[in-house]
């Protein structure tokens, strides 16, 4: 049996499966993201409860970040300069970890192997996997959320380990009509600062008005712009919580299609078809839990790694 954990800014999703099978749950719990003591003590007791009943072989984590996600690095698997207060320099080996203490297996020693990849990174890999990007080797995942964030396929593999991707704190041009003056506790007015959920939450007390769809939509679609110019995706998929808004998802296509001004040539699916290009999972909330499966599958023996080879 393998485990996947996908921790969020807002809840954590478990999920323990087969080992061949990442997509076939058998046993999952959601948990409110609290401080790291409470969250992952509910996160270990569901880990332990598992292991009981069936040795679990791996585990697979898709984290919020900033993560080190370097498996040589003296703090690989922690949570480092977070804006989540509270959060900041969380080691979740040692969280999480005394389960790996345990024997894998009747047959077999040693602690059980564990693996680490942000959150959106993980969602970008169940995507790939089984999802809307399946069979593509280069490809993007947008989370807008609590944060912001993006997952990054180049040639096949991931963009982790040695530092992952942060656009979410990238700096934006300033819509007209906004005069906000953004809420990252690092930057002001990043993206993040301007469009994440608790910067919607503040700008009108949680209420989307037309025009502020507009204006988030207008910074979100110069991330796309962004990412397509630096990394040259065969698709992007975008999910999270604040792109459940209603006429969101078509504000950022329309924004995106103008944004990029058919650079790319007008056959291009990026100026030609964006609603083909922009894409929400199929995978829905369970993409980042069944890409935590996938990384844990891939330690197993015999398994491919080349996604983050």
């Amino acid at each position: 049996m393998i485990a996947g954990i996908e921790t969020g800014g807002t809840k954590c999703f478990c999920a323990v499966a087969q080992s061949n099978d990442p997509t076939q749950i058998i046993d999952s719990v959601r948990i409110p993201t609290r401080d790291p003591d409470s969250t992952l003590g509910d996160i270990y007791e569901f880990l332990a409860r598992n292991h009981q009943h069936e040795s679990i072989e791996a585990i697979g984590v898709a984290s919020f970040g900033p993560l080190d996600t370097s498996a040589d690095s003296a703090t690989f698997g922690t949570i480092t300069c977070t804006p989540k207060p509270g959060w900041t320099d969380t080691d979740l080996t040692t969280m999480i970890g005394g389960l790996t203490t345990f024997r894998r297996s009747a047959n077999t020693t040693g602690p059980i192997p564990m693996n680490f990849v942000t959150d959106v990174s993980g969602s970008l890999l169940g995507e790939t996997a089984f999802g809307a990007t399946q069979g593509m080797a280069n490809a993007a995942y947008v989370t807008v959320g609590t944060g912001i964030g993006v997952g990054l396929m180049v040639e096949g593999r991931l963009v982790t380990g040695h530092g992952t991707p942060e656009l979410g704190h990238i700096v934006v041009r300033r819509h007209p009509e906004d005069h906000f003056k953004g809420n990252c506790p690092y930057h002001g007015d990043c993206l993040e600062g301007l469009a994440s959920g608790p910067a919607i939450a503040e700008r009108r007390m949680g209420l989307v008005t037309e025009v502020e769809e507009l204006v988030v939509g207008y910074y979100i679609a110069q991330l796309l712009v962004t990412i397509t110019l630096a990394t040259a995706p065969e698709r992007i998929v975008i999910g999270g919580g604040v792109m459940k808004t209603p006429r969101l998802l078509d504000a950022v296509r329309k924004d995106y299609r103008t944004l990029i001004a058919g650079y790319l040539g007008e056959d291009h699916p990026s100026f030609r078809a964006p609603e083909e290009f922009v894409v929400i999972p199929e995978l829905g909330d369970d993409a980042g839990v069944i890409g935590a499966l996938v990384l844990a599958q891939d330690m197993l023996p015999l398994r491919g790694v080349a996604a983050l080879s």
